[in-house]
């Protein structure tokens, strides 16, 4: 038990900036008193003592602001940083080196008791405050969930969700199975450059094929102005701003 302890001390310290000393982490850090409390709820839970299990859950809850069902699947070096409003379902899977952080739902879409209902999350996933993560499906090894993302369709591993509802912005190569490099890597409260964004990308690509079109018409209407032919021009017409659209886009 004391192994463990230590070693999600010093999982947070590799992983939290502001965490200065273990001392500090182990009286102060709500994210792992919320672990090593859903230990004892899910033994207790394991021991049929199904009470007894959301009984610890819910206090737990009180003292944390974290909500983890005793049934929820909880690996190694699991870092829920800050944690406030963070709830993880009956049927969920957190795979090892994952970081969660606050306002995060681990929930599920269904009714059907004994279904996997919540999400699994594999090795090194990173879950952006505020985000969403609905549904029995994976989230790939190495994957990061940007914040306030809705997600309810399979995150390959590696990529990048962002969104409500949420759009798969980039593949890498899938991270460090500790996570700690993607942890190093992603902003908790901010989400992917909106250049990243396919959405983005294609609303880009709109106005400037539109651009494209005007530059070629007006070099056509200069041509048949040489030829002595006459067209009339739509001068009421503001012009195309391509720059000042792309910069609405953005």
């Amino acid at each position: 038990m004391f192994s463990r302890l230590r070693e999600d001390i010093a999982s947070i310290r590799e992983r939290d900036p502001a965490a200065r000393n273990s001392w500090e982490v182990l009286t102060c850090y709500p994210g792992l008193h919320a672990m090593v409390m859903h230990r004892w709820a899910k033994a207790c839970w394991q021991a049929d003592m199904k009470w007894l299990g959301r009984f610890i859950s819910h206090i737990a809850r009180g003292l944390t602001g974290i909500e983890i069902h005793p049934g929820a699947t909880i690996g190694r070096r699991v870092f829920i940083d800050h944690g406030f409003g963070v709830v993880i379902g009956e049927t969920a899977v957190i795979g090892e080196g994952c970081t969660i952080y606050q306002g995060v739902t681990l929930g599920g879409t269904s009714l059907s008791k004994g279904a996997k209902r919540h999400p699994t999350l594999g090795r090194g996933v990173i879950v952006g405050a505020g985000a969403k993560v609905l549904g029995g499906f994976t989230v790939g090894d190495g994957a990061k969930v940007g914040s306030n993302a809705v997600v309810t369709k399979p995150v390959p591993a590696g990529a990048t969700a962002v969104g409500n509802p949420a759009r798969i912005v980039e593949r890498n190569a899938v991270q460090d199975p500790r996570g700690q490099a993607a942890a190093r890597m992603f902003s908790a409260y901010g989400v992917v450059p909106n250049g990243d964004d396919p959405l983005s990308q294609a609303l880009h690509g709109l106005i400037n094929q539109v651009a494209a079109q005007e530059l070629q018409m007006e070099a056509m209407l200069a041509a048949l102005k040489e030829a002595g032919i006459g067209c009339r021009r739509f001068d009421e017409l503001s012009k195309f701003d391509a720059a000042q659209l792309n910069r609405l886009v953005d």
